[in-house]
């Protein structure tokens, strides 16, 4: 299994830190469907921003499973180590910090994977916080800033040497965010570099590909990221196949919308009938876009302003589907 600092993990499968999506109510879905470990969205090291809303609804952990990892952004090293510090007195139990993110408002900021082309400043970073924090300091990368530029192996072996405790490595560029093929031989070599544990992340989207992946790069683990958006379930499937080689299979229809109901009323529960119900709308879309080609739904959805309207409409289109399934 997985050692990261005292926490070992249950499997080998991680759910990735994703702005937008992963909250609260989704990471607590995924972490109790199975997934290893689950990973917060990104609160800024800016602390003009930490009453805002959102860094307060992103710094919750409400009954969270273990161990409550927690990622950090920013560019200046003082400013990180403090925001590593706060975060720990919030219920961090793991640092994870952010190089990885190729989105332009990030990279604007000199922050994400726009880190990776200052490699000087990399080690600031990861020195500052791994010496502020007595929890263990993960890192999430890419494998450079661009296909001219690609460091990771350097960056990776930086990591370790600053003490990082595991490495998450997105196996492509900063360049080129989610196009293209992800580089695998590139993760290998980043493995084969380095003696900490290392999550292979990119297009890992079922067991056969992330038992494919791990066999190809030799990784501890793998991260899961948008193949779970719609399915929280994804992770612990692949855990457990990984575990007993047995093919899994997709949970019962009425299994996935139970499951979706929950989720949607924790939503509700969460951020508040207002944003709740608006918030709810993008993942209903993820959900039903792995189970129909009808566009209907999702706009009926959308069109929806209360709770307990979007709670009704799951229902109706569930007897639809399961009818559907059941004149096949």
């Amino acid at each position: 299994m997985i050692q990261i600092g005292p926490y070992e993990l249950p499997n080998r499968v991680a759910l990735a830190p994703m702005a937008g999506v992963t909250d609260l109510p989704f990471r607590s879905l995924c972490a109790k469907l199975g997934a290893g470990l689950v990973v917060s969205e990104m609160i800024t090291s800016d602390p003009s921003l930490r009453t805002s809303r959102k860094t307060q609804l992103r710094s919750r952990h409400d009954n969270e499973a273990t161990p409550r990892s927690v990622q950090i952004a920013g560019s200046d090293p003082a400013r990180m180590a403090e925001a590593a510090r706060y975060n720990v007195d919030q219920g961090a139990q793991i640092i994870d910090i952010n190089m990885g993110c190729p989105a332009k408002k990030v990279c604007r900021k000199a922050a994400g994977s726009a880190l990776l082309a200052d490699e000087a400043l990399v080690a600031d970073i990861l020195t500052a916080v791994v010496a502020a924090v007595t929890v263990p300091v993960t890192l999430k990368i890419r494998t450079g800033s661009s296909p001219e530029a690609r460091n990771g192996v350097a960056i990776a072996q930086l990591a370790q040497q600053c003490g990082i405790a595991a490495l998450a490595v997105h196996g492509r560029t900063r360049a080129c965010a989610f196009k293209g093929e992800v580089e695998y031989d590139t993760l290998r070599a980043i493995v084969d570099a380095t003696d900490i544990p290392v999550f292979a992340n990119g297009d890992i989207d079922s067991a056969e590909k992330a038992a494919a992946v791990l066999d190809h790069t030799g990784a501890a683990g793998v991260m899961i990221g948008r193949a779970a958006q719609g399915q929280p379930w994804l992770c612990g499937q692949i855990a457990r196949s990984l575990d007993t080689g047995i093919k899994p299979e997709a949970p019962a229809l009425a299994t996935q919308f139970a499951l979706l109901e929950q989720h949607i009323h924790d939503l509700h529960a969460f951020y508040g009938d207002f944003m709740g119900v608006r918030i709810a709308r993008k993942h209903m879309g993820w959900y039903l876009q792995h189970q129909t080609r009808n566009n209907d739904f999702r706009r009926q959805f959308n069109s929806l302003s209360t709770p307990t309207e979007q709670l009704r409409l799951i229902t109706t289109i569930f007897h639809t589907l399961s009818n559907k399934e059941l004149a096949a």
